[in-house]
């Protein structure tokens, strides 16, 4: 994928390719599309955000609803998107003990209580041991902070799939998308 092809998109197009960068949330890529043309991913990834921080509430936390548990009865089920599946399996989620397995169903249990969505981390950005300890601080914070962060996470996620789509853009020579996947932290 590269920008210039991006930019020449349709919208059914556009939200095929994109719409899938914010978790069961298409609606995120039909509203950026209005954006274009973009000068760099970076900007697509602005307009997407930008997408988000414009929406309601309510539409923020059905956004947020509809990411996954970590290694909750979706994973268990089978019914991840291909994408969170690949990112949970980075950080060990697929491979927890049975004592860690209901260590994160409590911490999920706990967490969805008290703020009525999952929690939502960029896995790739920590290790499990990093996971667990993010939870049990997150778990305590008030529901208002907690939906801020949840969001920054969501928006840090998306950054890192615009990424792995764009990547073989960067290899082919695209300063912008360089830098772009250069800022990722690693």
């Amino acid at each position: 994928m590269n920008i210039e092809l991006t930019n020449r998109m349709n919208s059914a197009d556009f939200v095929a390719a994109y719409g899938g960068v914010f978790e069961h949330s298409p609606w995120v890529a039909e509203e950026a599309f209005a954006a274009r043309p973009f000068a760099s991913v970076a900007h697509l990834h602005q307009a997407m955000v930008a997408a988000v921080k414009a929406s309601t509430r309510e539409r923020k936390l059905a956004l947020l609803r509809a990411h996954p548990e970590l290694a909750g009865k979706e994973a268990q089920a089978g019914s991840m998107t291909r994408s969170s599946v690949a990112e949970q399996a980075s950080a060990g989620l697929d491979r927890l003990t049975s004592v860690e397995m209901r260590r994160l169903a409590e911490l999920n249990a706990g967490y969805r209580t008290a703020h009525g969505f999952p929690f939502i981390i960029a896995v790739r950005h920590y290790t499990k041991e990093g996971i667990f300890h993010e939870f049990a601080q997150r778990l305590s914070n008030d529901s208002n902070r907690e939906l801020e962060t949840a969001l920054a996470q969501v928006y840090a996620i998306a950054r890192i799939r615009l990424a792995k789509i764009f990547e073989e853009e960067a290899t082919r020579g695209d300063e912008a998308s360089k830098a772009f996947i250069d800022s990722l932290p690693a």
